[in-house]
């Protein structure tokens, strides 16, 4: 009998089982083996499908196909749980165990990611003291199980050759855990099992993809080709800065130094390195000139920009594309357009509809240059949903920069500095911490693992005095401002300069000034900008910004906080509502940026009518900075001498995580356990494995007893959730939602979505229902896909709704 595995939509041929099964495994070998785990991967690839080995399942996919409109009820065909019960029944029975105890831990890693596939990988024990892993492979009673099993060992691979497989498996699971470094088991195995996941998601949709496009296989880039080329095409470009007229002024010898010690740098092996570079001097150019030597000389695949705004990726993706001279082959990558979060998705396996175009889309981060943000990098390792974990496989044999890595939410200090040691000790990759203020990762209790000899520049107070174009000036500690005295003060300052920028807190207070401003300076063009419009419509704003600033002419910006971190603009006067040392020192970077003028003026002010109330974060930041600026005025020479100096940096950041040590490891107050407890506990100290023994009066029959599933519904970024909605923004935006309203190949759906990145905005909660109330929101795919009624979204300020979120500095 021939076992379907999916039928092709256009033409109604057949996938059989056996070549699904055998195409998944040998790219999930190929997955695997960049971190020297092929058969474990290859394993899940081969095991996953094995329940569409069953005539009802044959059945099932064929009734489908002719009734589309009344498909078989849900879950009528499990055919996702019968690899990883193979894998229990075969490796983890006590006598198994016993006799080769990986092969348990396998079956464990292996299994829960074959029983999720369609879904998130499961809890080995939960908050309720189930093990929905158990349920599966264990007490799950499967029809005809045996004769599934019979026709792999048939099909696919005869039962001698499994087993000597599974061996191979066994003593990579070995090495991978006897492999030297301060994690526990726990935590190797967890960055395991997510890694297993990623590979066999993605493996599973490229093949099913490739087979619904009748494509053999995706054509490979030639990286190293394409990053001899990449670096040939930069260097020839700081050649020819090197002989401009004013390539000999101190400032641009300074950047020329800086950016061969990068190219000197790249020499050694991959690890954490930071990246301290002064605003101004040519960050990055200089980490590019790293990221491609260091690829060349390492083989690694990708480069990987990960920024904390959406603002800094349109302009360095920009910068980078002219640089490179390619449009093709880098990603930007905002946010997801899509969000699968809730999706169970095992009915409509080998089915295709809608739904499963958007699923298959590739969207997997294959680009050889990838700019991200910081939530989505986040998101790859701690997020649910199936879409976000599939790329986190490509994040191996990288090159990593983190732009303005300060930026990191407290909560996640912990997770993140895990997540790179995993990266840099098993994934072969390099790191870069790129920023003028580097946060103290190393002073927290999950450190780390970052060398004393990690700074790329030499010398840096003397680089940092050399790039020194401004002063602080300290409103703050001696009076408060509102929008009226502010407004009234920038008029003064338009009295003495031609541009200011001023910087607050939170959207309404921004929008609200803005407003006043523009009535009152009716003769000087008033910009204003946040992360309510998309990032088209930015990209239009600072241009006619940089304009004006290029002319010479009068011009006011008024900003949320995307503007301070890496956007390239240079404005005579910043005025900046009191924050963290870090914001401030970011604000600052925004005035006479390229050293124009000999010095500068920066105002920090206290606005009044900023509600920080829920910004504990910058609420916190803003009282240290307070008494920082209040020491330096009792006096000059307490924090180094300077509220920006490498000093009050460093004490600033200390004191800001041992305010919020409780929090640094995610704190999930309705469970009374943090993140890390979740997912890395040992057994010996994690309290859901002895309630359960408590109760049953018996040990959890498992190696491992930790909670993926509930960690990952627990887990933001950004703790008041948010969802992309595409916005109808000029003729780009409206013909990107008229395109998704129409019937699309997974390829078409693949183009449209990376250009949606650009016409994005992320809504929280209480304005989706207002919209919703309002008729603003419309959908499109099957309800797939939000997008924003044309009456919602304006040419001042994008999205159409009054709301005073202080969030907008983390938004993707």
């Amino acid at each position: 009998m021939n076992y379907i595995a999916h039928i092709r939509e256009v033409d109604r041929q057949h996938q059989t089982v056996e070549e699904h099964l055998l195409g998944v495994m040998a790219l999930a070998e190929t997955y695997g083996e960049k971190i020297g785990i092929k058969h474990i991967t290859g394993l899940a690839g081969m095991l996953h499908d094995l329940g569409k080995y069953t005539v009802e399942f044959r059945e099932y996919i064929l009734q489908a196909i002719d009734n589309p409109d009344s498909p078989p009820a849900r879950g009528s065909v499990d055919h996702s749980t019968a690899g990883g019960k193979l894998l229990y029944q075969l490796f983890h029975t006590s006598q198994a165990v016993k006799e080769h105890r990986y092969r348990g831990i396998l079956a464990e890693v292996v299994g829960n990611a074959i029983i999720s596939h369609h879904s998130y990988l499961q809890d080995f024990l939960s908050p309720e003291l189930e093990s929905k892993y158990m349920t599966r492979v264990r007490d799950k009673e499967l029809d005809k199980f045996d004769e599934t099993v019979d026709l792999f060992f048939k099909h696919v691979m005869k039962e001698s050759e499994f087993y000597h497989y599974v061996d191979q498996a066994a003593d990579e699971l070995e090495k991978f855990l006897s492999k030297n470094s301060s994690a526990s088991n726990e935590n190797k195995l967890m960055f395991l099992s997510k890694f297993v996941f990623s590979v066999l998601i993605d493996a599973d949709r490229t093949n099913t993809r490739l087979f619904e496009e009748n494509v053999t296989m995706d054509s490979e880039l030639n990286t190293e080709e394409v990053f001899a080329a990449y670096y040939d095409r930069l260097m020839a470009k700081l050649h020819s800065f090197a002989v401009q007229t004013d390539a000999s002024s101190p400032i641009n010898q300074l950047r020329r130094e800086m950016s061969e010690q990068c190219e000197r740098f790249a020499d050694k092996p991959s690890g954490i390195y930071t990246l301290s570079i002064p605003t101004g001097g040519g960050k990055t150019l200089a980490s590019l000139r790293y990221a491609l030597k260091h690829a060349k000389l390492y083989n690694k695949k990708r480069i990987i920009y990960v920024v904390p705004y959406t603002t800094i990726i349109e302009q360095n993706a920009e910068e980078v594309r002219k640089l490179l001279k390619d449009d093709m082959h880098i990603l930007e990558h905002h946010s997801n357009v899509i969000d699968d979060m809730d999706e169970d998705d095992e009915l409509w396996d080998g089915l295709m509809n809608t739904k499963q175009k958007l699923k298959l889309a590739k969207d997997n981060w294959d680009s050889p240059i990838i700019f991200t943000t910081l939530v989505q990098f986040l998101n790859v390792f701690y997020a649910k949903g199936s879409r976000y974990i599939r790329r986190l496989h490509r994040l191996s044999e990288s090159v990593i920069i983190f732009d303005e890595v300060q930026k990191v939410p407290i909560s996640c200090i912990s997770l993140f500095n895990q997540a790179l040691n995993f990266l840099v000790s098993y994934c072969h990759s390099s790191i870069v911490l790129c920023t003028a203020t580097q946060p103290a990762l190393d002073f927290v209790e999950h450190k780390l693992e970052i060398k004393p000899d990690a700074e790329m520049i030499q010398n840096l107070p003397q680089v940092i005095e050399a790039f020194k174009r401004v002063e602080i000036i300290d409103r703050a500690s001696r009076e408060e401002f509102n929008n009226e005295k502010l407004t009234d003060f920038i008029r003064e300052r338009l009295q003495e300069v031609q541009s200011v920028l001023v910087i607050l807190n939170t959207k309404g207070v921004v929008r609200n000034l803005y407003l006043q401003v523009k009535e009152k300076h009716s003769d000087i063009p008033v910009y204003h900008l946040s992360t309510s419009m998309c990032a088209a419509h930015r990209n239009q704003i600072l241009g006619k910004v940089r304009e004006h600033l290029a002319d010479g002419n009068k011009v006011i910006c008024i900003s949320t906080q995307l503007i301070e971190a890496g956007v390239d603009v240079s404005f005579e006067c910043v005025i900046r509502s009191l924050a963290g040392l870090d914001s401030i020192a970011q604000a600052a970077g925004r005035c006479n940026r390229h050293g124009e003028q000999a010095v500068r003026q920066v105002y920090v002010i206290d606005h009044a009518e900023e509600n920080l109330k829920h910004l504990k974060e910058i609420k916190l930041g803003k009282q240290i900075s307070r008494k920082m600026l209040i020491d330096l005025k009792r006096d000059q020479q307490e924090h180094g001498g300077n509220i920006l100096s490498d000093i009050a940096l460093g004490r600033y950041f200390k004191q800001l995580y041992t305010h919020f040590e409780d929090d640094l490891d995610y704190p999930i107050p309705q469970l009374r356990k943090n993140m890390t407890e979740l997912l890395m506990a040992t057994k010996t100290d994690n309290t859901y494995a002895e309630a359960y023994y408590r109760k049953y009066n018996e040990r959890l029959p498992l190696f491992l007893a930790n909670s993926y599933r509930t960690a990952a519904e627990h887990f933001q970024v950004i703790r008041d959730l948010t969802t992309s909605v595409i916005v109808p923004y000029h003729d780009e935006g409206k013909e990107i939602i008229a395109e998704l309203n129409g019937e699309r190949s997974i390829a078409d759906l693949t183009c449209l979505l990376r250009r949606a990145q650009q016409y994005t905005i992320n809504l929280f909660d209480h304005e989706l229902k207002q919209l919703s109330s309002s008729r603003g929101l419309e959908s499109c795919l099957d309800g797939k896909v939000l997008v924003l009624g044309e009456g919602a979204y304006n040419e001042e300020f994008g999205l159409d709704i009054e709301n005073d979120s202080g969030f907008d500095l983390k938004i993707i």
